[in-house]
């Protein structure tokens, strides 16, 4: 079976891949089951639907999605293509500390199959940017990004799985940051989301950003195997046709090299075991 469970489409600010040419895509390259996940950053984004003048960035027009109208999407294409593919209704939360009470609001207005936990931001200063390492050594930052993603699983629960655990690894423009640094804090945040019953994805992006390792890590996925960690989603965190389904059979495959037995997807919040 391939399911690929990070999807973005015209309804995340960095896309313009419609939902309908997802669908039809994911069922030419035979994916049987696909969950949208557009994101969603409340700290750097304002809802579609603000009553305030909306964040720029340059000219670029910032805002989360349009839940009502993604959401009624979902149930047309999943009424339409319901004998040919399984279709979910996902979002990526870009947490941070701050902004939980924003998120555990929309958690509870809309039907949600899954939730990715990612963090995007810190303090509302973004990774990819650098704002977010500026002035800040490369253990500091490392360290800070981590300690934020340990105290919202300690904090937060509505939430399927954490999304590209080691993303700051991405950006680290110093290089690869030692492991054992951070072993001890990664260590915490793994046995937090085993004993709540969460998971971590395994993004396959890595292969377009030309990372030399997996996202996340082969270390963070041995480790969160070791004492029992199950739960893990495979995802292509597509934005444009050509990431779709990007890399989900060499995922397994690896995944059952690494001693897992399963990779999960999920309806209504909860996991679905399916054999590698």
């Amino acid at each position: 079976m391939l399911a690929d469970y990070h999807v973005h489409t015209q309804f995340s600010d960095d896309s313009v891949y419609s939902m309908d040419q997802v669908v039809r895509d994911a069922i030419t390259r035979g994916i049987q089951e696909l969950c949208f996940t557009d994101h969603v950053d409340y700290g750097i984004k304002d809802d579609w639907d603000c009553d305030q003048p909306m964040i720029c960035r340059g000219e670029e027009l910032l805002a989360n999605v349009d839940y009502p109208l993604y959401f009624a999407r979902i149930r047309e294409l999943q009424y339409i293509y319901d004998a040919k593919i399984t279709i979910r209704a996902g979002l990526e939360f870009g947490m941070q500390m701050h902004t939980i009470p924003q998120y555990e609001t929309l958690f509870q207005k809309y039907p949600l199959d899954f939730v990715i936990c990612s963090v995007h931001q810190i303090d509302n200063l973004e990774l990819w940017t650098q704002d977010f390492q500026r002035n800040r050594s490369q253990e500091e930052y490392n360290r800070r990004y981590y300690e934020e993603i340990y105290n919202l699983v300690s904090t937060y629960k509505n939430y399927s799985v954490l999304g590209h655990l080691d993303l700051i690894a991405r950006y680290d423009k110093q290089g690869v940051f030692p492991y054992e640094k951070i072993r001890p804090v990664i260590s915490e945040i793994l046995q937090r989301v085993i004993r709540d019953g969460k998971g971590i994805e395994f993004n396959t992006s890595y292969h377009r950003y030309g990372l030399k390792d997996t996202t996340p890590s082969i270390n963070i996925l041995k480790q969160y195997r070791e004492p029992g960690g199950e739960i893990i989603t495979i995802g292509s965190d597509s934005h444009a046709p050509a990431h779709l389904g990007e890399g989900l059979e060499d995922a397994k495959a690896l995944l059952k090299g690494l001693g897992f037995r399963f990779f999960c997807t999920f309806d209504k919040m909860e996991p679905i075991f399916h054999e590698l």
